[in-house]
């Protein structure tokens, strides 16, 4: 081994454990068999090895684009064949999740890979409809298998059952959560009114009963949880 290799020993790829998992934070590995193909946001792959194939907007995301959000088309590729894929989105942290008969319901935008033979859908969130137009929408996943999803950073995951009291979300630094939880907004107001930005007039999502919420420490200056109407 010459000095280059060396040096770059310690980032080569580790021994395959399991259909998913992290090449360090912001790196997903997928071991691809033939017969399980996989569902991964469009432009996410950055390397494979082996052969796999790509199928842009394929007719199971076809059939929920209309749910999706409008101009930018159905955000997810099909991926299948034998060998490892490799997937980032823009330096995000990726957090990989084993459902086990679970559900899970996730931001859209957060959204990074999944398993494509679990039962998915774009899901209206239920209570939000007065605070966001028509609503919010976000893509419930279910099942056993495998998803992968991005953070803007190290996120923090509350367990929403540890006492009596809600969980207050700010909409736009929210990632996933479990769906059996109830959701309602609360209007406030945030503290950036004072210094210009906006109107300063917002709502937070108020989480309650048993389950986790999964929060990122970035905030983004777009729609993080897409609004029809």
């Amino acid at each position: 081994m010459n000095a280059t290799n060396q040096q770059l020993a310690g980032y080569a790829p580790t021994p395959v454990t399991a259909r998913m998992e992290n090449h360090g934070r912001a790196m997903l590995k997928v071991a691809m068999q033939s017969g399980q193909d996989l569902f991964a946001r469009t432009g996410s792959m950055v390397a494979y090895e082996g052969f796999v194939q790509y199928e842009p907007n394929p007719p199971a995301v076809r059939q929920m684009a209309s749910q999706w959000l409008t101009g930018e088309g159905a955000p997810l590729m099909k991926a299948s064949g034998d060998g490892l894929l490799y997937l980032a989105d823009y330096g995000a942290d990726v957090v990989v999740i084993n459902l086990n008969n679970d559900a899970l319901s996730v931001n859209g935008t957060n959204l990074l890979a999944f398993d494509a033979h679990l039962q998915w859908g774009v899901e209206r969130v239920k209570g939000m409809a007065k605070f966001a137009g028509q609503g919010l929408f976000n893509v419930q996943i279910s099942g056993t298998g495998w998803v992968a999803i991005t953070s803007r950073g190290t996120p923090i995951v509350v367990d929403c059952g540890r006492g009596d009291d809600e969980t207050y979300v700010d909409p736009d630094a929210l990632v996933a959560w479990s769906p059996n939880l109830k959701v309602k907004g609360k209007r406030s107001f945030k503290a950036s009114s004072m210094i210009g930005r906006g109107s300063g007039e917002a709502y937070q999502m108020a989480f309650s009963g048993q389950g986790i919420v999964v929060v990122q420490p970035s905030e983004d200056s777009t729609d993080r949880l897409r609004t029809r109407g």
